[in-house]
């Protein structure tokens, strides 16, 4: 049986690349609002082709009605606490949220719209960055070092229960390795292979859903500890890349940006010394083969049509994540607002 949130129906339409590859040559792009409040909101996730569901601070929480553009917005609070929200999944039935800091709380959705809370952690040092799902039983959450490694939490059973994978199943962390909770784009997933960017400029790896890991030290820049890979995508189980910098000098561009072309065995530096600088969230355009990525920060929206070794400014327009809708339109959320983005040939 179905859940509602906000008694609404999941449809469970997963967005897909499902068109011929081809780079689309884009040279322009409208911004409409469709959402202002006074909330920072880093994670968004399209739960079917009608519905963007969202996660901020403040405790707030919602979804837009695409169609109608129709905003409903909620707020949770925990005790006399209020959660910050950076991270969002969703399978085929529920959403789930879950929030940075000191306890952690993850919360799915429940009978009758009511979000319950299914895990919490708490101690000195937790805070997590980002979440997913493998598929509708299966998922993962990560967060920053704790006990000599990073914190992940995974569920087998559609998000009741969640697990804390042991250290000794890890890789040792070097020292406070975590992630950045900038846009929910930390983990990637496709099929049963899973990668997980860290602070530390590494790319922890797993074949088999998170049963055991591996770790790849990558080129990024990682001088510092506001330095290292913020946000990387998949366009398929070869071709991946990496973007990150420093929010703390944005117009640096040397060593943020990194690609794979072989699943992450191998990662090299590209466009160095060349726009974009920093930036929190990179994806792939479906449909594109992936040739074709756009780079959101508050610094910005830049575009590449040639797998990421170039890349041009198409607004100065700040958003700290972003996620598309089909080839040519995509939401991206950032301080106060929601947007909905057309990219135009």
């Amino acid at each position: 049986m179905k859940k509602y949130f906000f008694l609404m129906i999941f449809s469970g339409i997963l967005i897909g690349c499902q068109s011929k590859p081809k780079s689309n040559q884009y040279t322009a792009l409208d911004i409409e609002t469709v959402f202002k409040d006074s909330v920072s909101i880093r994670a968004i996730e399209f739960l079917d082709a009608n519905t963007l569901a969202f996660g901020g601070s403040n405790g707030m929480y919602g979804t837009v009605d695409i169609p109608t553009g129709k905003v409903r917005t909620n707020t949770m609070k925990y005790h006399t606490s209020i959660p910050e929200f950076r991270a969002v999944a969703h399978t085929s039935t529920d959403f789930f949220m879950l929030s940075i800091g000191n306890p952690a709380l993850l919360y799915k959705t429940g009978d009758n719209g009511k979000m319950d809370l299914v895990y919490m952690e708490e101690g000195e040092g937790v805070f997590y960055d980002a979440m997913k799902f493998w598929n509708d039983k299966e998922g993962i959450a990560i967060g920053d070092t704790m006990n000599g490694c990073l914190s992940i939490i995974i569920t087998r059973d559609g998000g009741n229960t969640w697990t804390k994978t042991p250290c000794d199943l890890l890789p040792e962390s070097e020292g406070l390795e975590g992630a950045f909770a900038a846009s929910n784009t930390n983990i990637e997933i496709i099929g049963p292979h899973t990668w997980v960017a860290t602070t530390g400029g590494r790319i922890f790896y797993s074949l088999d859903k998170g049963e055991s890991w591996s770790s790849k030290k990558t080129p990024i820049i990682q001088d510092k500890e506001t330095q290292g890979i913020y946000s990387i995508d998949f366009y398929d189980k070869k071709t991946g890349y990496g973007i990150g910098g420093d929010f703390t000098e944005p117009e640096a561009n040397k060593a943020n940006k990194i690609l794979t072309t072989d699943g992450g065995a191998v990662w090299l530096s590209v466009a160095d010394g060349k726009a974009s600088g920093y930036k929190s969230c990179v994806q792939y355009f479906p449909g594109s083969g992936g040739q074709d990525l756009v780079a959101v920060g508050f610094t910005g929206i830049d575009y590449s049509n040639d797998g990421g070794t170039s890349w041009k400014q198409l607004s100065d327009e700040g958003f700290y994540t972003i996620r598309f809708l089909n080839e040519s339109v995509a939401y991206a959320a950032g301080k106060n607002r929601i947007a909905k983005l057309v990219f135009k040939q």
